[in-house]
């Protein structure tokens, strides 16, 4: 059975008190209910510690059902209680990583250079490369030959400036997610309408906007992923 590495992040504060952030959770369910029936699925963070989930998207346990369900579903929440580190995972043995998103990524996925290295691996071997939302920052830095970074020349998308200041935190981020993917070449895709639905493929590079886009990234991984020689 094909393999898939889901990676998360550990870090939980926006950098100012009281403003807490993490993983975005139906980034992570959404992602998950699609592909857990037909691949194996590993979940790796930048630490061992247990992952923070974003006090605001748990208001999804409330409203979505299926977002409570894998809340409550103690085999996957226990995989982010004790998550795997990069450190424990071999890069060989998955066919596709997916970057889920929420702030807490914009400040310990960029300079990973253990998850750097885990997707640089993945795609030379003709692996999937698959973020959402701000999870698009563990790529900022994967470099495949030289200096040339992994996006350059690809259609992309991410979390934009515009929902950055919608959601009233653009003064908050360490960088802008949108300018940086810009500046290393890439041609920047984004909804009409901010918050709606956006998924991008370029060749083996898979791209959604915001949390409404991990479904739709999670259906382009698996038609790639059927659609490749066994």
């Amino acid at each position: 059975m094909k393999k898939i590495l889901i990676a998360v992040t550990n870090h939980a504060s926006l950098g100012v008190p009281g403003k807490m952030t993490g993983l975005w959770l139906r980034e992570l369910t959404d992602f998950y209910h699609e592909v857990k029936n037909e691949f194996e699925v590993d979940i790796v963070s930048t630490a061992p510690a247990r992952v923070p989930i974003d006090p605001r998207s748990l208001l999804a346990v409330l409203t979505n059902k299926k977002t409570r369900h894998y809340y409550m579903d103690d085999s996957l929440m226990d995989h982010l209680k004790k998550p795997l580190v990069p450190s424990q995972v071999d890069g060989h043995e998955y066919d596709a990583i997916y970057f889920t998103g929420g702030h807490g990524t914009m400040w310990d996925f960029p300079n990973n250079s253990e998850l750097q290295e885990l997707t640089r691996t993945i795609f030379k071997n003709g692996g999937i490369v698959s973020a959402v939302c701000h999870g698009p920052s563990g790529l900022l830095n994967v470099h495949l030959t030289g200096e040339r970074p992994l996006l350059s020349g690809h259609v992309v998308t991410g979390f934009t400036d515009r929902e950055e200041k919608l959601m009233g935190l653009y003064s908050y981020i360490p960088f802008s997610l949108e300018q940086t993917m810009k500046e290393q070449g890439v041609l920047f895709k984004q909804a009409p309408l901010p918050l709606t639905e956006c998924v991008v493929v370029s060749g083996k590079i898979v791209t959604g906007q915001n949390p409404a886009s991990a479904r739709g990234v999670a259906l382009k991984v698996i038609e790639q992923m059927q659609t490749e020689t066994p």
